[in-house]
């Protein structure tokens, strides 16, 4: 079987950049609408396209219609007749929800007394899992996990606000599940005081006060979410920054946001979103606290490792996909990627050639553009000058 060019769909979130996928593709920008996800899979929301020897061809239904051959006997067995990842390129100018994801045997119960019964609230769209992780392409901010809660404290309790008198008291417990309920459940004449409070700290942020980070984190976010709690919640979390190259890793339970930047995002095929806040959409306090693991994460950053010469790849503790990059400097011979199994190829720099195309040619990928290998493909090799990004199935 041949490489096949892929082309995604561009999903236009309000949220959005209105240059940066534009750009990483060559196209002018501004763009007229804000493009905020390029999708790279055969989810059903929203599936690439794939350009086969007899026409285009949705990914989904190539996929649906040679499950073997496509997926490989392995991967068909592990997770049934579907492409367990979906590749993103995402593109924030704005923050995005705050947000957290349910584990994989969660999501199974949950979906399924959703499904059983019509009055429960519609939070999930599948049975599946959906863990994460990101790979900055450009300098990237996001919210990642919990901080310690002494010093979460501290930055709410520079607000000087006494409604807060007790979340600021559950976090010097070291009650995080209480800290983020009050939070979410705070009492609407309590929220209409926040757009003063963050006006106040403004102030502050930019001096030496030992919270000003917090301070302009705050209000920074009430700009876009004026009134909405999630900017209290938000400084519950480690607040990262990204060099290009630079990772993180989102498991299920973990709540997160993403602040601004491009990223390469790979996670499993999944669409189950609980909000927490930053968002004008509902949040079901409730079923988010079912998800959510209270726990510090120390560290959010997720370190790569070289696999081969020129490649590598950033391990995370799940069956459903891999993420390596190729590194190509124009001198070096076509690198074989190590992986095997259905596999998305995507280039984010210079000039890239992948694979054999349907008459024998390699697939010629510029930035932003992106290819698919089936199992039947067999190995793969890159060459050319530049970077690209390989989402697949670990072996």
């Amino acid at each position: 079987m041949s490489v096949l060019p892929l082309t995604g769909v561009v999903r236009p979130y309000a949220w959005g950049s209105r240059t940066l996928i534009a750009e990483l593709q060559g196209r002018p920008a501004p763009t007229d609408e804000p493009e905020a996800e390029l999708w790279l899979g055969a989810h059903p929301g929203d599936p690439a396209t794939v350009a086969a020897k007899d026409g285009p061809v949705s990914l989904e239904a190539l996929i649906a219609g040679d499950p073997k051959g496509q997926l490989g006997e392995p991967v068909l067995e592990a997770f049934g007749p579907r492409l367990p990842f979906l590749l993103k390129v995402l593109a924030a100018a704005a923050p995005l929800s705050l947000q957290a994801h349910p584990d994989l045997e969660y999501a199974k119960q949950a979906y399924a007394r959703q499904e059983a019964d019509s009055s429960l609230p519609r939070n999930y769209t599948d049975a599946n899992h959906k863990p994460e992780m990101l790979v900055a392409i450009t300098p990237f901010e996001a919210l990642c996990g919990f901080r310690e809660p002494a010093v979460a404290a501290e930055a709410l309790d520079a607000f000087g606000l006494a409604s807060l008198a007790p979340v600021v008291e559950a976090l010097r417990g070291g009650d995080l599940r209480t800290a983020v309920r009050s939070l979410l459940t705070w009492p609407a004449d309590g929220r209409d005081q926040l757009g003063g409070v963050v006006a106040a700290a403004a102030q502050r942020a930019g001096s030496h006060h030992p919270q000003a980070a917090s301070l302009a984190l705050a209000a920074d976010l009430a700009q876009h979410y004026p009134g909405d709690p999630g900017v209290l919640v938000a400084l519950l979390l480690n607040h990262v920054r990204l060099a290009p190259g630079e990772a993180i890793w989102m498991p299920a339970g973990n709540l997160h946001a993403y602040l601004r930047g491009a990223g390469v995002e790979l996670m499993a095929a999944s669409d189950n979103v609980l909000r927490g806040g930053l968002t004008p959409k509902r949040v079901d306090v409730d079923e988010l606290l079912n998800v959510l693991r209270f726990e510090v994460l120390d560290d959010p950053i997720l370190r790569s490792t070289e696999v081969a010469p020129g490649v590598s790849a950033w391990p995370v503790p799940i069956p459903d996909f891999q993420l390596l990059r190729v590194e190509l400097d124009g001198a070096r011979p076509p690198v074989e990627v190590p992986a095997t199994g259905p596999r998305i190829i995507l280039a984010t720099a210079g000039d890239v050639f992948v694979g054999e195309s349907v008459d024998g040619t390699p697939v010629e990928l510029t930035p932003g553009t992106a290819a698919y290998a089936s199992a039947g493909a067999g190995a793969i090799k890159v060459a050319g000058t530049g970077q690209a990004f390989v989402a697949a199935v670990p072996a």
